[in-house]
């Protein structure tokens, strides 16, 4: 038996109970951290649950990505108005008098016109042609035929029922500029009593791009001499992945080639070795074997610049933050070029250069300042081309412009199935494009060019 000195004494069970409190108070507090943590994840996989449900959840803008303060929509303020111009050609007139009231059957007073145009689709029906040609031999030249103007193939047998001009023209401006797939196209031309299938469309369409190739060829010429050219390229497929879709783009044309390559290849035969003008591009290893002049994107500078501000932190991001400030201040400078006198601006634009020099030529301790540096470092000769040609833009968004269109096409058909689609894609979409940037009916260019007794039409590319 234990005697009463064994017993814990009074201020041993206090302290006790103080050490028992403070462990309740810790687990306490632990509790009510993981319950936290708890409703944090239930909350997430909540979202994770509805983005899913969404039917467009895997295209869609991740919500911390979204601009809080979106622009409202529509065009902005002060836009000139836009509304249906009266038609310049009247196809029939019709008078609809009021000589009493319509419902009481009275006299009506103050009678005035009112005027309106209605434009409308016609019924809609095809235009048959049965044309018969002659054939025969001449003693001198040997066989020869007679040709009709609106022919566009000299097939026959079971192959003597062709689509016209004008419809083969609708079937590319459906495919390659409006996006249809080839079901879809079918479906718009059979309401036009066009009866055609998938792969009589993509055939007949390979033909069209085979007769337009020349106009391809002299547009990519064209390009060769612009005296700038803005490229970009992303990926692409052909019946697999592993393809590169380029784009080289001027003000007035774009030629798209698609290649099993992303190397410089592609860009030393699109602009050959007598290309003298500026090449507009990102930083990819690709652009710099090419011998030309160079400016790099801005829109990419800044991009890099954020992101690299954001990873080294507010301690060692002043390099990076004057690099930007530079940066602004240059397309700033090339925003008032044509208000300023030549050596003033020429004075503004040495500043320029040597307040990047400075912040380039340093050594800074921090490892991620000297890294998002060394993009700079490595195109300090590239940074201020366009401050030295007029027609030079800072960034690459015309190319990047020209590339969304296909890549919403890659997005919905992914790219083509064989390398003769390819071919029909290249010339058809780069011909389309450059009509659109020129204003110019791509239907009405394709008429023109499948007819086989009338000159070819041509685009001009600078």
């Amino acid at each position: 038996m234990k005697g009463q000195d064994d017993r814990p004494s009074y201020e041993q069970l206090r302290e006790e109970n103080r050490q028992l409190r403070r462990t309740v108070a810790r687990q306490q507090e632990m509790i009510d951290r993981l319950l936290g943590r708890v409703g944090e994840l239930e909350e997430k996989l909540q979202e994770a649950r509805t983005e899913a449900a969404r039917q467009a959840a895997p295209f869609r803008r991740p919500e911390h990505h979204r601009v809080q303060r979106p622009k409202r929509p529509g065009r902005k303020k002060g836009h000139p108005g836009c509304w249906r111009t009266e038609p310049e050609r009247i196809d029939q007139e019709r008078r609809v008098p009021l000589p009493c009231c319509p419902h009481c059957g009275g006299a009506v007073e103050g009678v005035r016109e009112i005027e309106q145009f209605i434009e409308d689709i016609p019924p809609m029906r095809t235009h048959v042609t049965h044309l018969v040609t002659e054939a025969g031999w001449c003693p001198h030249c040997g066989p020869v035929r007679s040709g009709d103007p609106e022919q566009v193939s000299e097939a026959v047998g079971c192959a003597k029922v062709h689509l016209g001009a004008r419809a083969l023209a609708l079937a590319a401006f459906l495919k390659h500029r409006i996006g249809l797939s080839y079901a879809k196209a079918c479906r718009v031309l059979r309401l036009f009593g066009l009866g055609v299938s998938r792969g009589g469309l993509a055939q007949a369409l390979g033909r069209v791009a085979a007769r337009l190739r020349p106009g391809y060829e002299a547009l990519a010429g064209g390009i060769r001499a612009a005296p700038a050219v803005y490229a970009d390229e992303t990926s692409w497929y052909v019946g697999r992945p592993g393809w590169w879709l380029w784009v080289f783009a001027t003000p007035q044309a774009t030629l798209y080639r698609v290649e099993a390559t992303r190397g410089s290849a592609v860009v030393d035969e699109v602009l050959g070795e007598a290309f003298g003008g500026v090449l507009v591009s990102d930083c990819m290893a690709s652009y710099g074997p090419i011998p030309c002049t160079k400016h790099k994107c801005y829109a990419h500078h800044q991009k890099a610049l954020a992101a690299s501000i954001e990873t080294v932190g507010a301690a060692h991001a002043a390099p990076l933050r004057e690099v930007r400030v530079i940066l602004q201040a240059a397309m700033a400078l090339n925003g008032v070029r044509a208000s300023m006198d030549r050596r003033h601006y020429a004075r503004r634009r040495g500043a320029l250069q040597r307040s990047l020099d400075r912040v380039l030529d340093r050594v800074y301790p921090a490892g991620g300042v000297e890294k998002a540096l060394g993009r700079f470092r490595r195109h300090r000769h590239e940074l201020f081309t366009f401050l030295d040609h007029a027609d030079v833009a800072a960034t690459n968004n015309l190319a990047e412009r020209q590339l969304r269109p296909a890549v919403i096409a890659r997005k919905l058909s992914c790219g083509n199935r064989t390398e003769r689609g390819k071919a029909t894609w290249e010339v058809l979409a780069s011909l389309g494009a450059t009509c659109a940037q020129q204003r110019r009916s791509f239907v009405d260019f394709v008429t023109q060019a499948m007819l086989l007794n009338r000159p070819t039409p041509r685009l001009q590319a600078a």
